[in-house]
């Protein structure tokens, strides 16, 4: 049986130029019981908004006038300004080609999710960055979290140079520890309790 999780306690921030995708994205938000929900239609408007909120979960589009939404992933992540670099973010794109799914990976994105969205996969999502916080990497030319979905994979192409992955880990890699937020820590604990009848 699946477990069930309370989002009221989680802050969303959805960034979309397109009114009718945002309507669209409150509407499931709203299926899923959260109740704050924030929007923004560009980038500066959302750094703004996640500045001065407590955001737990960031919606943002691909595709946006101005800065994109691979810009400002980056300025998120990096920018000495930025109020929580660790801040889950899921991107939604109608554009899925492997260079932009690639990109959206390199800037740190934590899902990546094709439009049209279903509420199904949209909720997957959600349920995946909670239940699944990865380990961040700081590198000199990355920071996000860590890309490698099945460690120990080997596969063709890959260079080995005679480490092992731990080894390896340790002498190029430095992990930071995932975090949750208290409202992520809240949901968890609530399903816990729920779920334990």
């Amino acid at each position: 049986m699946a477990k069930k999780y309370d989002l009221s306690d989680l802050s969303f921030l959805i960034i979309d130029d397109n009114n009718y995708m945002l309507s669209i994205i409150k509407t499931l938000l709203r299926g899923f019981g959260v109740h704050e929900i924030h929007e923004a239609h560009d980038a500066a408007e959302a750094f703004e908004e996640f500045s001065n909120l407590p955001i737990d979960i960031i919606l943002l589009d691909y595709a946006m006038n101005t800065l994109d939404g691979i810009e400002f992933a980056r300025m998120v992540r990096t920018a000495d300004d930025t109020p929580n670099p660790y801040v889950p973010i899921v991107m939604l794109s109608a554009y899925s080609e492997h260079f932009r799914v690639t990109d959206a990976r390199d800037v740190g994105i934590t899902e990546f999710l094709r439009k049209p969205i279903c509420a199904q996969d949209l909720h997957q999502r959600i349920i995946q960055v909670i239940e699944n916080p990865r380990p961040f990497i700081r590198t000199p030319r990355y920071f996000g979290p860590d890309r490698r979905r099945m460690a120990g994979r080997r596969g063709s192409g890959r260079k080995d140079d005679g480490q092992n992955n731990e080894e390896r880990r340790v002498n190029n890699l430095k992990l930071e520890k995932a975090v949750k937020t208290e409202n992520m820590a809240r949901v968890i604990k609530k399903s816990a309790a729920s779920n334990a009848f």
